[in-house]
């Protein structure tokens, strides 16, 4: 395999969820300084949208678009998922008291 990222490797699930990681993760800076914390999960789904709506759309018609979400939430879930355990493995997260 001479290629990083073909059009083939797009098309599967571990190929989106490493695009969207890569993608999020160089662009998150911006999406943290111009909008709110949850921004990140909300720029991440619409990432994930986008590339499993171009590369790995399922089906036909409104069953198809369906799909299409359901499986663009998975990767989403999975790539943020992946970068907390790649990150920051041993992070706690901390609820701030008001």
């Amino acid at each position: 395999m001479n290629d990083f990222m073909t059009v083939e490797t797009l098309s599967t699930f571990a190929g989106l969820v490493a695009a969207v990681s890569i993608i999020v993760q160089f662009t998150k800076p911006l999406i943290k300084k111009n909008f709110i914390d949850g921004a990140v999960r909300i720029y991440t789904f619409v990432i994930s949208l986008l590339l499993t709506f171009t590369f790995a759309k399922t089906g036909q018609g409104v069953q198809g678009i369906l799909l299409t979400v359901v499986n663009a939430i998975l990767v989403s879930l999975t790539a943020m998922g992946g970068y907390e355990v790649i990150a920051d493995p041993l992070g706690e997260k901390t609820k701030e008291e008001i």
